[in-house]
């Protein structure tokens, strides 16, 4: 599985290198309220536009996972609640003598 992914990874690698050789070509850019222009190679504009897609997806995601997370939080902090009440709970028991054929203890 691991050759596999190598291979997909060098196949990938090519291609992006073969695009960025054959448009090295400049291209202006330019915001429209502004005034400046900006000469760029081609490969740079796409690669950019690319990895600025790339980071808007990720905060999206970020973003889109937060209430996973807070019930995480919240579902862990419970968790560990109940985990200290089951420890002092056993602490008890186990520091009170039981007299032989006494009911144990009712639970909630």
């Amino acid at each position: 599985m691991r050759v596999v992914y190598w291979v997909v990874i060098l196949a990938i690698t090519a291609l992006l290198s073969m695009f960025a050789v054959s448009n090295r070509g400049a291209v202006s850019l330019g915001l429209w309220p502004l005034p400046f222009l900006v000469e760029a190679p081609l490969y740079l504009v796409v690669f950019g536009a690319l990895f600025a897609g790339f980071l808007a997806g990720l905060f999206a995601a970020w973003v889109g996972g937060s209430h996973r997370r807070r019930e995480f939080r919240r579902c862990r902090r419970r968790s560990e609640a109940l985990a200290r009440e089951l420890a002092a709970t056993q602490l008890q028991l186990t520091s009170q003598p039981r007299q032989a054929g006494a009911p144990l203890p009712a639970t909630r």
